[in-house]
């Protein structure tokens, strides 16, 4: 089940990493188009993908170890999950690195 959770995370960390589907953005998608005009979404997009890229491993993991029954895994997997998260709140949230100078 974890491998069929993977997939569309996958799919999403690629059109993301090719610098599109802002749509699909939450917070970006809320914006009036004279904020968006204020952000780099380009730039947005791309950092969204690696991160996507990353939850997508951490999915991977999961379910790599229930196919092996490791629990270490699982705890990596884990772990790199919420890593992967803090630390996409934290850069996506300070310094406006995604707004245009």
């Amino acid at each position: 089940m974890h491998i069929l959770i993977t997939i569309p995370f996958h799919i999403f960390a690629f059109y993301f990493s090719r610098g599109k589907s802002a749509f699909l953005l939450a917070g970006y998608n809320t914006l009036s188009d004279e904020e968006k005009a204020k952000f780099d979404e380009k730039a947005l997009c791309k950092f969204m993908g690696k991160i996507m890229y990353g939850i997508s491993f951490s999915l991977l993991l999961f379910g790599l170890s229930d196919i092996v029954d490791r629990q270490i895994l699982l705890l990596f997997g884990l772990l790199l999950l919420i890593g992967f998260i803090v630390f996409a709140l934290i850069y996506g949230s300070t310094k406006n690195r995604f707004k245009k100078k």
